[in-house]
């Protein structure tokens, strides 16, 4: 197999395990997010609240609504994310201004990554520029899985190829509606992730003396769960106002000034952390997932091509 045909492979694997096991997360941050008004009851309640309600009207399986968009957006985004990633990091590795220093870089290869080695720099702007592209290409699954995903549009939306044909048919402006602050968000965060990622797998290879595939699955586990978590607190706000541009038909959330305004006018900062618990629990594991079985995969690859 070539070598994008195994960061294709391994970022598709990690997409699907990743968006199967965790999709009642993004449900129940959906519903938070698209809610309208001042809210006073406080978010663990309404995590709990939301929660019952869906399981009382669709059964335990209605936490899973919205998985078929999501794989779609998710298992494809994965793949091309990490694929791009790795090809746009090994084209600046060979950049003097981006390349790690050979100290640095051998004392990596403890964690037994098989990834391009960057600096801080590199990986900043490498995760930043790849997670937009690809977010650009795949917008229009975004917003049929944050609609799939909200009880608003459940008369609406019941199937996946009806529902994709209607967007299409409405053309660029629901096709790539709450690109700018998903783009406000995906880019900060995949820079920061790629970042913090590294530099923690960096620093706790230092305390591991085994490059074998347990022992580095858990330092990938470890980095990615981490930097997941920070990456996703200081992005969050965008995704509260990229859910409820994509989902909220009311004038006062057409575009990004007013829906910041809105926002803004009804809950004041609270209302930019609407379903923050959910969305970090949710990353952490979904990087923890997906990066573990992404790297280990393209070293369980890498180890048999190496023999044959």
């Amino acid at each position: 197999m070539s070598n994008v045909g195994q960061h294709l492979l391994s970022g598709g694997l990690s997409g699907l395990a990743s968006t199967v096991f965790l999709q009642p997360f993004d449900l129940l941050k959906t519903r938070l997010q698209q809610r309208d008004g001042h809210v006073d009851i406080r978010q663990r309640a309404s995590v709990l609240g939301v929660a019952r309600n869906v399981i009382t009207a669709d059964g335990v399986a209605g936490l899973w609504r919205g998985t078929v968009p999501s794989l779609f957006r998710n298992v494809p985004g994965v793949a091309l994310y990490m694929t791009s990633l790795s090809q746009v990091r090994a084209a600046m590795a060979n950049t003097s201004y981006f390349i790690l220093p050979s100290a640095i870089s051998d004392g990596s290869s403890k964690s037994g990554s098989v990834l391009p080695k960057l600096s801080s720099q590199g990986n900043l702007l490498a995760g930043a520029v790849t997670r937009v592209a690809v977010g650009f290409m795949l917008n229009p699954f975004s917003v049929l899985k944050a609609r799939f995903e909200s009880n608003i549009y459940n008369t609406q939306y019941n199937s996946f190829p009806r529902a994709f044909a209607s967007i299409v048919r409405a053309g660029p402006s629901e096709l790539f509606k709450g690109f700018v602050p998903s783009a406000m968000r995906d880019a900060p965060y995949a820079g920061i992730f790629v970042a913090v990622y590294e530099s923690i797998k960096r620093q706790t290879s230092n305390f591991t003396s085994s490059s074998s595939v347990l022992s580095s699955t858990g330092v990938h586990t470890l980095s990615a769960a981490s930097a997941g978590a920070i990456a996703t607190l200081a992005t969050h706000p965008f995704d509260v106002i990229k859910t409820k541009v994509q989902v909220r038909q009311e004038d006062r959330y057409h575009g990004l000034r007013r829906t910041v305004h809105t926002i803004w006018e009804q809950r004041g900062i609270s209302g930019f952390f609407d379903g923050a618990s959910l969305r970090v629990s949710r990353k952490v594991f979904s990087s923890a997932i997906g990066w573990a079985v992404y790297e280990g995969l393209l070293m369980v690859l890498y180890n048999h091509n190496a023999r044959t």
